[in-house]
């Protein structure tokens, strides 16, 4: 598997996962969860602000039961933004799908790059070459539409230096007329070459809001604690204004809340930002 995937259908499938990560124990950090409670929607709004990173890191901002929506640093030290939708089944080599259950790209971006992937799962992947800073506040926007069996699930990246939002991609994909829902964000390890446990990896994230099937915007207010297979207890997690922080890695100590806990907020929900492109 190349190494830029990632293992976040571990959120989906968390038990078989954390039995086949233990194996990572002394390899890589722990890969470190949020998971957000909220109805089942047709667009998710989140941010992420990244305080440590190191080559190897995904910090996935807008998890999904279909999909993730993030930013990387590569193993090379390439940055880049990724977002990849799956597509149903339980098969890893992306080539034997058939064609009507692939994932469908209906809209690919200036200079997104666009592809199948495998591994864990398959789907369409996208890339964007992107720079992104430490210390900087960078938002995300995940919307849904429903068309017959399929869905359509398109991801936008706000450009601070630009102030302008960035359509990337919109996959479609089979989904039973579903929308979104089973809400997360993650901090992961793929360099796993034991010298990767050794660095720490930090960012909060937070002003997270899900636009429901119908009525207002609903803030995400609280959200769970979880970690992978991984036994390591470096990780911590914890609310921070109005953001949580994910933590793992190095000297990371665990003085906020703990594993399989759930946190609250603490600064005020405000509003859904009033620049979306799309409202639904």
């Amino acid at each position: 598997m190349a190494q830029w995937l990632v293992s976040a259908v571990c959120i989906l499938t968390l038990a078989a996962h954390a039995r086949a990560d233990e194996k990572l124990a002394g390899v890589a950090c722990r890969s470190v969860h949020l998971n957000y409670p909220a109805p089942q929607g047709v667009a998710f709004y989140n941010e992420v602000s990244v305080q440590k990173s190191a080559r190897g890191t995904y910090f996935c901002v807008c998890g999904f039961n279909k999909g993730y929506f993030g930013i990387q640093e590569k193993g090379d030290g390439k940055k880049v933004v990724i977002f990849s939708v799956w597509e149903p089944g339980k098969q890893n080599n992306p080539n034997i799908v058939e064609e009507d259950r692939r994932t469908k790209c209906l809209f690919q971006g200036e200079g997104v790059q666009v592809k199948r992937f495998g591994g864990e799962g398959t789907g369409g992947q996208s890339f964007l070459d992107y720079d992104w800073k430490d210390e900087t506040i960078y938002r995300f926007l995940v919307t849904a539409t429903a068309d017959g069996d399929r869905t359509a699930y398109a991801g936008y990246f706000h450009l601070p230096e630009t102030k302008q939002w960035k359509h990337l991609v919109t996959f479609s994909t089979l989904a039973e007329g579903k929308k979104l829902g089973g809400y997360y964000s993650f901090v992961e390890d793929f360099k796993r070459n034991r010298v990767s446990t050794g660095e720490i990896r930090r960012a909060t994230f937070g002003n997270g809001w899900v636009k429901p099937l119908s009525g207002s915007w609903e803030p995400l207010a609280k959200a769970r604690f979880t970690g992978d297979g991984n036994p390591a207890m470096n990780v911590d997690a914890g609310p921070a204004g109005n953001r949580f922080y994910l933590a793992t890695g190095g000297a990371t100590t665990n003085i906020g809340v703990k594993l399989k806990e759930t946190m609250e907020r603490t600064g005020p929900a405000g509003s859904p930002p009033d620049d979306l492109p799309v409202r639904p």
